[in-house]
């Protein structure tokens, strides 16, 4: 079969998908193992009797509804190749916004210290210290298969990070860094949308919180001033309609300069907060 006879095959197949030309591209550049552009160039060219039937294979498995990015291996994320899996969440383009206003952050700031608070596959991290390489990024992670699917990326990107296992500040003893960054678990149980698209196939762990999905988030912001530097900065993802109810958390924590970004869907996503003293006693209780 041709090429473009077999794109126009996937793209009857992925007639229900959001985004039927981008799947049956990605597809198709995998298995024949070129880009986008060849594609276009050499629309005439035939797939092998193996490639055709893998490219069956994989078509089947996406009208399942399964990420491309599961069916890939692998998703982009601030020009990184990054290896995926279902131990953890797909990096989303609209993370890069974090990611951009971390940099902002960090300008003027020699050698700083940073930690990506559940880092999955370490997209943020790996994204701040391949623009910082003077960086000493730190990375923190629970889930002992999304850990070691960040260090494969970190040693596949010949990028150093400071890999820690456990959950949220629990491995990082009495540390302390100019800057903090997390997208935690922020997701009500009951949003319908956990059952619909690619999160239907991502960690419900990685994905959920309590209290209509603030309680991580919640429990960053009260612990962040332990490990934060005078002047250090503490930045969140979260839900579009949460903006409002993260930005009182941090002004009732002694957050100052709160500011929130929206994404590039136009929504609000990144919320940010100066902590204006040095490292602040840890809350009663813990």
């Amino acid at each position: 079969m041709r090429i473009d006879e077999a794109r126009s095959w996937l793209l009857t197949q992925f007639a229900q998908s959001e985004s039927p030309a981008a799947d049956a591209d990605c597809l198709l550049c995998h298995v024949l193992g070129v880009s986008r552009t060849w594609l276009r160039t050499w629309p005439e060219r035939a797939l092998t009797d193996p490639q055709w039937l893998q490219l069956q294979s994989l078509a089947a498995r996406r009208q399942r509804g399964e990420p491309v990015a599961h069916l890939l291996g692998e998703r982009e994320f601030w020009s990184l190749p990054l290896r995926v899996n279902s131990s953890t969440l797909i990096p989303r383009p609209d993370t890069e916004v974090l990611v951009e206003e971390a940099l902002g952050c960090l300008q003027g700031r020699v050698t700083p210290r940073a930690v990506d608070l559940g880092t999955g596959t370490g997209a943020i991290a790996l994204a701040l210290k391949s623009e910082r390489p003077d960086l000493q990024m730190w990375a923190v992670e629970r889930s002992p298969e999304a850990f070691s699917l960040a260090q494969d990326n970190a040693t596949r990107l010949a990028l150093t990070l400071e890999l820690r296992l456990g959950s949220w500040f629990e491995p990082l003893a009495d540390e302390q860094f100019d800057l903090i960054v997390s997208n935690p678990p922020y997701i009500d149980a009951a949003d319908p949308h956990l059952e619909q698209g690619d999160v239907r196939f991502e960690p419900r762990s990685a994905l959920v919180a309590e209290e209509q999905g603030l309680a991580d988030l919640r429990h960053v912001i009260e612990y962040a001033p332990h490990h934060l530097l005078a002047n250090g900065w503490l930045l969140l993802e979260h839900g579009w309609q949460q903006a409002a109810a993260v930005q009182a958390l941090l002004s009732q924590r002694g957050f100052d300069h709160i500011t929130t970004r929206r994404d590039y869907g136009d929504q609000e996503r990144v919320t940010l907060g100066r902590w204006p003293g040095g490292a602040h006693e840890l809350p009663s209780g813990t």
